[in-house]
């Protein structure tokens, strides 16, 4: 017996949770909270100011002439309506998110100690180079790590995110190209089915035209429809091909495509979003890659949950090393460091500047300060952990769910719906999983599978807690196969039900109307 069910029950046990109403609204002691215009009145203001004394206003014909509009709350009531908004959010602080690292995994304060140091956190961009030496060096080792990693001989640091990086690859091969004699006739790139969407959109923004490679039986890139797309070899810029793929898996045959490839002129762009799966295992460069950004917010800490920072070094081979974008860094003989940041020298042939300065200072001193933290032995076990946690995953759900392909995976586990009865959805899966408190994983995607549920547990999690995930999913996937039609009013016990997804996606609301008769903001 634990300690929540000892003793005698307070209310009877036959009472569904879903059927009770309470006055407030607020279930239990998670408080309703209303919109901040709904709970506030223009009419008061939670700080009273004096008119300003012997002024007049500057803004002529165009200050206002009518009220905001804007709520009034005390400070009280405004401390609790953003702490209320607070516990509404699902955080990795709060328990397990099957997003995995794309979005959330472990982030160690450790990193966000040190980049808040002084020197780190409260720099400027157009600071004189030599105030910021540790800076600049700190950046220098950071590019160390990842040539290392991946035994490529050149990183570009500017990029700010996963797709910012892919569009540095590009634009790289696009003005190796174009330093050939060949940047108007080699515009294919090829982009399987199982890469990541931004990759042809990346591909279409740098000019190229896409043209996509189906996925076989095993849920990898299809070699017949690659060797038959390279039959005519002279339009061939190159290929865009996520490893591991969308589909968690490793793509076995890429030490052949790489040499097909390179074989019809073209070069090599590996999207390296799930380089945490292979980092300290497999270096990309051993494998032919010319070019591959890697998501410092993903695999080495601080995820993008919530819209940033994000940072996307890109790795370059020595081919296209040359294009490199600027600013980077470089250390000159008598070991001072310094920016090359325009175009001549030995930026000559670089295609151009992507980003005003020098890149995401914040990102860098958290990806260091993880890999040092590591070491070279810890960052093998991260990849290690990563894989065994989804096949621990996968193996654990098997018998009640359907894997999307036969044999091991790597840092994700992917399932279809193909167990469900008739007329259960992903989605119902998805939302019954908010009333078990989890976060719902990654649905309909990738998209070659169909009714897709794609689960990452991140090498941060432990077995106690992933048995706690299996346990819950078990469940109800076991509903699911019998057609539980309850499953399709889920979740039942979250501060709001579900909504109709169709019609708030064609229609939504993105703007409060106060009732009649009150005062509006100024248009």
């Amino acid at each position: 017996m634990t300690m929540n069910t000892q003793g005698r029950p307070t209310a009877p046990t036959s009472t569904s949770v879903s059927d009770i109403e309470t006055v407030s609204g607020s279930r239990g002691l998670l408080q309703a909270e209303g919109l901040i215009f709904e709970i506030g009145t223009s009419e008061t203001t939670g700080v009273d100011l004096p008119a300003p004394k012997n002024r007049t206003g500057r803004l002529g014909g165009v200050a206002r002439k009518v009220p905001t509009g804007l709520p009034g709350l005390s400070e009280p009531e405004m401390v609790r309506h953003y702490m209320r908004l607070s516990q509404r959010n699902y955080a990795i602080d709060l328990g397990f998110f099957p997003l995995g690292s794309c979005t959330m995994k472990h982030n160690p304060r450790l990193n966000e100690k040190m980049a808040r140091l002084p020197g780190f956190g409260d720099i400027h961009p157009m600071q004189p180079q030599a105030t910021v030496q540790g800076a600049l060096e700190l950046i220098d080792e950071l590019a160390t790590w990842l040539k290392t990693l991946t035994n490529m001989p050149f990183v570009a640091m500017s990029p700010k995110a996963g797709a910012h990086g892919e569009l540095a690859g590009m634009l790289a091969i696009r003005q190796a190209l174009i330093a050939r004699g060949e940047g108007e006739t080699r515009k294919r790139v090829l982009v399987p089915a199982s890469a990541h969407g931004t990759n042809p959109a990346t591909a279409v923004q740098c000019g190229f035209e896409v043209d996509e490679i189906k996925a076989n039986a095993r849920g990898r890139v299809d070699m017949d429809m690659l060797r038959a797309k390279l039959e005519r070899t002279d339009d061939v810029a190159g290929i865009m091909l996520t490893n591991p793929n969308t589909c968690g898996l490793f793509e076995t045959d890429i030490k052949e495509i790489a040499d097909l490839i390179h074989a019809a002129g073209g070069y090599f762009y590996c999207d390296g979003a799930n380089f945490n799966a292979i980092v300290g295992r497999v270096r990309p460069g051993d494998l032919g890659v010319d070019a591959m950004h890697i998501n410092l917010h993903k695999t080495f800490s601080t995820p993008h949950g919530g819209g940033g920072p994000g940072s996307g070094p890109t790795v370059l081979s020595q081919a296209l090393a040359p294009y490199a974008p600027v600013p980077f860094v470089v250390k000159n003989e008598d070991g001072v460091y310094s920016l090359v940041e325009d175009m001549d020298g030995e930026a000559s042939e670089s295609f151009g500047r992507m980003v005003a300065f020098h890149g995401q200072m914040g990102m860098f001193v958290r990806a260091l300060a993880y890999i040092l933290s590591h070491g070279a032995d810890g960052l093998k076990q991260v990849a290690e952990d990563a894989v065994l946690n989804a096949n621990y995953i996968a193996a654990k759900l098997k018998h009640v769910m359907t894997p999307a392909f036969e044999g091991y995976c790597m840092h994700e586990a992917l399932f279809s719906d193909a167990f469900t009865a008739d007329g259960i959805e992903t989605l119902d899966i998805a939302k019954a999983l908010i009333d078990e408190g989890y976060h719902p994983m990654t649905m309909y995607f990738p998209l070659v599978v169909h009714g897709a549920m794609l689960i990452e547990p991140t090498e941060t999690e432990s077995k106690a807690t992933l048995d706690q995930f299996c346990a819950s999913l078990e469940s109800i996937a076991r509903r699911a196969a019998q057609g539980d039609e309850t499953l399709k009013g889920a979740p039942y016990l979250a501060p709001a039900r579900r909504l109709d997804e169709t019609r708030a996606a064609r229609k939504p609301v993105l703007k409060w109307t106060a009732p009649e008769g009150e005062t509006v903001a100024a248009e």
